[in-house]
């Protein structure tokens, strides 16, 4: 398919589990420059590195990545692509696909994937994507967040509970029922982007601490589909950083 869509990354300084950690190296490169390559190998018309530290913007823009300075308090990585697309001077019908700034091993091929998928997809609001779950211990972390779809790929519900429940099997790599991790990287058309963030946040965004609820919510459609292909190790802990230096991704 011929589309075209924007990259905007995502990336802050001050996370809270692992302070400055677009700026932490492994094999010779920042995970934001990374996480640009990533985003430029996909294909996309331009892509842009939002964020509010200058130590990260001095960074990109050494090699070579257009930089968008935002705020210092947005309360997510979707307000503040939202302040980019204003600044970059988006047209409300152009597909925007948020990469966040510490998934360094996020195929390219994903990347545009999610892109295509909205744009096949004129009632859909959001596009995302998962995997499926084959692993007892992923389906009852809540660190993984779990969708459950419609027979025709729209989103019914994210939790960071065993959704759907299954009652009397222990998982195994045989499994075939509908268990999919949701991987975060979303479309949106920029319009509805400036949207989403004019929404107040919901009741069941604040308890699960998951803004793809708010979309929901609201009563807008999200579509959904299957990675082309497998991510790989996003960065949130130490841990994370720890398993990324001995990968063979």
């Amino acid at each position: 398919m011929s589309i075209s869509f924007r990259v905007l990354i995502p990336a802050r300084y001050q996370a809270t589990r692992l302070l400055g950690k677009p700026l932490l190296k492994f094999q010779n490169k920042t995970i934001i420059e990374h996480v640009y390559q990533q985003a430029c190998a996909s294909q996309a018309c331009s892509v842009h590195i939002a964020t509010d530290d200058e130590r990260i913007a001095e960074v990109a823009k050494k090699f070579g990545a257009q930089v968008c300075m935002t705020h210092s308090n947005h309360r997510s990585g979707t307000d503040r692509i939202a302040q980019a697309v204003t600044e970059i001077g988006c047209d409300d019908d152009e597909i925007i696909v948020n990469l966040q700034g510490d998934e360094p091993q996020m195929p390219a091929a994903n990347v545009r994937q999610v892109a295509e998928l909205l744009a096949g997809n004129e009632q859909a609001a959001i596009a995302t994507l998962y995997t499926r779950i084959t692993d007892q211990h992923d389906y009852s972390d809540p660190d993984v967040v779990k969708l459950v779809t419609t027979n025709n790929q729209q989103a019914l519900y994210f939790s960071r509970a065993s959704i759907p429940f299954v009652r009397d099997e222990v998982l195994t790599e045989r499994t075939n029922y509908p268990l999919f991790r949701h991987v975060g990287l979303y479309a949106y058309r920029a319009g509805y982007l400036k949207k989403f963030v004019s929404y107040q946040p919901t009741a069941l965004e604040k308890l699960g601490r998951l803004e793809q609820l708010r979309a929901l919510e609201n009563g807008d459609q999200i579509i959904t589909d299957q990675c082309v292909a497998q991510p790989g190790i996003g960065v949130d802990t130490h841990s994370d950083f720890s398993r990324l230096l001995v990968s063979k991704h």
